[in-house]
């Protein structure tokens, strides 16, 4: 399945993005599965739980595809 997410402010960390998405129901939850090398980004395994996400990425998880979009007030 793929969808999209739209960015609310200049940023989303990928741990809150897995929250606000209710692929996990808590921050330490999200921390795990991002620790366990279950999420990738743009097609690499993400081990940072803070990553940034500012926009254009793609985040894979259990063959599931999030298309992150920025905020237009933030575009470059």
């Amino acid at each position: 399945m793929t969808q999209e997410f739209q960015i609310r402010g200049e940023l989303i960390t990928l741990d809150a993005l897995l929250k606000a998405l209710g692929i996990a129901d808590s921050g330490a939850q999200a921390n795990t599965m991002i620790a366990d090398g279950l999420v990738k980004v743009d097609g690499e395994v993400e081990l940072r739980k803070t990553r940034k996400l500012r926009g254009g990425e793609v985040v894979e998880l259990d063959g599931d595809q999030i298309s992150v979009k920025p905020d237009p007030t933030f575009a470059q």
